[in-house]
């Protein structure tokens, strides 16, 4: 066995036109390795083709062509051992509300056919910390409860590689971080996650690793660190003593915008100036500085970056 979690090489997939419309190639021709043990986020724009890859993972969506392997399982070859090896966690909540956590949890073993003398159930339901609403109606959990117990769904076969599809869209902070800490706890028991998210902030201190698709291409996978080192602006933030009505401009600056009546951004390539040298450049067109913050480009800043390259 390699020394991926998962290996995509040469991945294809083309879903067929209707009426005149032609064949829409979702993936094309996408490779990369997800190591073992780590967080590793896919990131990418809605329609990118992150959900169909999940799927394809899944077994959901039929694959055109290319290779794929989970743990060293073929998908097509040795699809069994392929699908043990993975959870998935969708982004929607799927499961009978007229069941119990524990009886979605049992019937889930029951699914992958494990004997009653081998299920988790309890152990899990004590690891997302549902242990107390163990006979409730999965209908009368709270959403942050709901997501949880999903948790615990995909994990019912002890797979090695949990993939977590969108896991906090549209749930609070708290909520968040009570998942992340979740997430971490498996991750240090060994399991290998993938997250998609379009929380870059979260993706930025989650993942070890971070790969990003846009137009169903892969446009990097590098580690986190490097990803976000990738871009050399770095950000000045001014408050100055007068309206603003025109931002102060100058050809060595990236970008130079109004955020307020009297608040200005100005990025800038720290390779070409230093944060004086931007406000001796700002003073010289007759503004007083009164406040100044500076910030680095973070994640989502080369995420812009990368996918509207992409797009040119």
């Amino acid at each position: 066995m390699s020394d991926a979690a998962i290996s995509i090489r040469n991945l294809v997939k083309e879903y067929a036109g209707h009426g005149d419309a032609p064949p829409k190639l979702a993936l094309k021709g996408v490779s990369f390795d997800v190591p073992q043990g780590g967080i590793f986020g896919l990131l990418g724009p809605n329609g990118a083709g992150k959900s169909t890859l999940i799927n394809t993972l899944a077994g959901l969506v039929m694959k055109t062509s290319g290779e794929v392997s989970i743990w060293g399982h073929d998908i097509d070859h040795d699809a069994r051992n392929a699908k043990a090896s993975i959870g998935i966690v969708p982004q929607e909540i799927v499961f009978d509300p007229f069941f119990t956590p524990f009886e979605v949890l049992e019937n889930q073993g029951g699914f992958y056919g494990i004997g009653k003398a081998h299920r988790r159930s309890e152990e899990l339901l004590r690891a997302v910390h549902l242990a107390d609403k163990r006979d409730a109606y999965a209908r009368s959990l709270s959403g942050g409860m709901k997501r949880r117990l999903l948790i615990a769904k995909a994990m019912v076969h002890s797979p090695p590689v949990l993939v977590l599809d969108e896991p906090t869209a549209g749930v609070d902070v708290e909520l968040r971080r009570q998942l992340w800490e979740l997430v971490g706890e498996l991750n240090a028991e060994g399991v290998t996650v993938v997250l998609t998210t379009h929380y870059l902030e979260e993706a930025e201190q989650l993942c070890d690793r971070i790969a990003i698709i846009n137009h169903g291409e892969l446009i990097t996978n590098k580690p986190t660190r490097e990803l976000v080192e990738m871009t050399r602006e770095k950000i000045v933030c001014l408050t100055v003593d007068r309206d603003v009505t025109t931002p102060p401009s100058h050809p060595a600056f990236l970008k130079s915008e109004k955020t307020g009546p009297r608040a200005v951004e100005i990025a800038y390539d720290k390779d070409r100036l230093t944060a004086g040298q931007v406000l001796n450049l700002v003073q010289e067109q007759g503004y007083a500085i009164e406040d100044v913050t500076t910030r680095e480009a973070d994640l989502e800043d080369v995420f812009v970056q990368l996918t509207s390259a992409g797009a040119a």
